[in-house]
């Protein structure tokens, strides 16, 4: 009993106090918070998918998802490793296809707005970055002709097939696994969070809604002070916490011994060199404008150790942290930029990263903030049969 009394003294006390005034935010203030919404943003369409946005391609990218038999040993699909329950990730500090890999399997959610995929940039678009686990021998080990043979050979897949694509698969096996990987990147695109506490007191704050916008707790008003005040937006701004880009964060960039991951450096070459990137055949955007990023371009060996900013909806919940999965909590990498070292910041271009020096109540706050960017999200129901 006295356990429950004072488990509820500390709910009451963490809950916001009714008329509780916000804190005092600046004009300046009040335009970087701004910044960061509205939310949800309008729907992302990749132009370079014809299917982007097909409701029969989506049905048959969610199949396809949690299909093993894409995969060689027929028993690893995409799925498995970005779980709908575990917020599209697989909780490991690594991920594991056939063989244990050097990167954190990075969460789906808001996958369909960026432009660069992969902790490398390696892919410019979400069907060529679906398209590359599948062929990975460390990850599904799978190739181009058993993809389009499942294509072919199974009934309801087939079916699914011609429902998007208008036509039953044909005999271009290169084709059936592009459109294969369309028709993920039509899925993967409808995976959207929901609204969050932070999103109520952006729109409170920026229509001078003083008491709505006290709803939001005065920890995670100082901790959101703290993010605008220590330029953590430089990288993490928009309304998806992100600028879609690469940075070196002093994370070792030792992928284990003797190994040594080049990040971004390593994913240009990679980008430039497939055939399925936008400047390819297999693009469907006629003004080819999609291909911009991709035809400009260039290595330069500042992209040495540099990895892709992660967005930060959802960041409570899909932990550990960085490319490498180094970080196990969100104190941990508050701690890490509280001290990083410029010393540890191995590229040569102008770092964005310095030590924050935070207290540790800072810290709390700022995590506090971070954890204002979660929601429960709804559960996903199976996918409906794709032909009678």
């Amino acid at each position: 009993m006295r356990r429950a009394a004072l488990l509820a003294a500390l709910l009451v006390a963490a809950a916001p106090v009714a008329g509780q005034a916000p804190l005092d935010w600046t004009p300046d203030e009040i335009r970087a918070v701004a910044s960061h919404g509205p939310w949800p943003p309008p729907v992302a369409v990749d132009r370079s998918n014809r299917v982007s946005g097909n409701p029969a391609a989506i049905l048959l990218g969610q199949h396809l998802f949690e299909e093993p038999r894409l995969s060689a040993s027929r028993q690893v699909a995409c799925g498995d490793c970005h779980q709908a329950g575990r917020d599209w990730r697989d909780g490991r500090a690594r991920g594991f296809g056939l063989v244990e890999l050097d990167r954190r399997t990075p969460s789906l959610w808001n996958v369909g707005w960026q432009h660069w995929f992969g902790w490398d940039g390696a892919s410019d678009s979400l069907w060529m970055q679906s398209i590359r686990p599948i062929l990975d021998p460390r990850e599904m080990g799978g190739s181009t002709r058993g993809v389009a043979k499942l294509l072919r050979e199974d009934r309801q897949l087939a079916c699914g097939y011609e429902r998007a694509f208008g036509t039953a698969p044909g005999a271009d096996d290169e084709r059936l696994l592009v459109d294969a990987g369309k028709a993920l990147a039509a899925f993967q695109q409808t995976l959207v969070t929901p609204r969050t506490s932070f999103d109520d007191f952006r729109d409170a704050l920026v229509a001078g809604d003083t008491i709505a916008a006290s709803r939001y707790p005065i920890q995670a008003q100082r901790g959101l002070k703290l993010f605008i005040g220590a330029n953590c937006a430089s990288c993490h701004f928009g309304s998806l916490f992100t600028n879609g880009e690469f940075g070196d964060t002093g994370v070792p960039f030792f992928a284990r011994d003797g190994e040594v991951d080049s990040g971004r450096l390593g994913g240009i070459a990679r980008l430039r060199a497939s055939p399925f990137n936008r400047l390819g055949q297999h693009s469907d955007d006629a003004t080819d404008a999609s291909a911009t990023r991709t035809r400009h371009v260039e290595r330069q060996h500042r992209n040495f150790g540099e990895f892709r900013v992660p967005g930060l909806r959802q960041v409570g919940r899909t932990g550990p942290y960085m490319h490498d999965g180094s970080l196990a909590t969100l104190d941990d990498v508050a701690q890490h930029y509280s001290e990083v070292s410029p010393d540890r910041l191995h590229s040569d271009g102008v770092p964005l990263v310095r030590a924050l020096g935070l207290s540790g109540e800072e810290r709390v706050d700022l995590v506090s903030f971070l954890r204002s960017l979660d929601s429960d999200t709804p559960k996903l129901l199976p996918p409906a049969p794709l032909c009678p």
